[in-house]
């Protein structure tokens, strides 16, 4: 019997530790910024994805920051290239937006999240001139990381030309009740 207590005092200590990592609500709004200069390369790395998981059409959610786009794509100084809201798991997402052509697409990239004491993101995207057959002509680049995301709060990652409106918000399981007072008699 005192096997079974110390082994259910165990699992309740472990249990909140193994379940740390929940799923993320992610919304993120992509813009350029009209009156900085471009950052161009020639054209997106061809495996722009790196291996990342693609988005689910079932893992879409409806955007929430419909006024802070709107209030974006009214300023001439930004032009507003893809908003889009998705849930995730910690890891990195590849994201695109537009026709595909030869495994490019006009806008495309991937968004690492981690939770760590704050949320952790680095974001990669490339938006992509194409010629009249399909090849890239020459990308803008953005990279950007931010280590110290809070909650649910609305950050700017900015990337010079290209810039980024990012909202991650977790769920996190129902941690594990605490062990009974009896338990911790031992």
């Amino acid at each position: 019997m005192r096997v079974m207590r110390s082994l259910t005092l165990l699992l309740a200590l472990i249990a909140p530790a193994a379940f740390a990592d929940g799923t993320f609500q992610v919304e993120m709004i992509l813009v350029r910024q009209n009156a900085v200069p471009a950052i161009t390369i020639k054209s997106a790395p061809e495996d722009w994805r790196n291996g990342a998981q693609v988005i689910q059409e079932g893992d879409l959610r409806q955007p929430a920051l419909d006024d802070e786009a709107a209030k974006l794509a009214a300023d001439p100084q930004y032009t507003v290239l893809l908003h889009k809201a998705w849930k995730q798991d910690a890891g990195t997402v590849a994201i695109s937006d537009g026709e595909e052509h030869f495994g490019q697409f006009p806008i495309a990239g991937n968004l690492s999240i981690k939770e760590e004491r704050f949320i952790a993101a680095d974001a990669s995207f490339w938006v992509n001139q194409f010629d009249g057959n399909g090849s890239v002509l020459q990308s803008e680049a953005f990279k950007q990381s931010n280590s110290n995301i809070k909650n649910g709060e609305l950050t700017f990652l900015d990337g010079g030309h290209l810039a980024v409106l990012l909202k991650v918000t977790t769920h996190r399981p129902v941690s594990a009740p605490a062990a009974p007072a009896e338990m911790m008699e031992q």
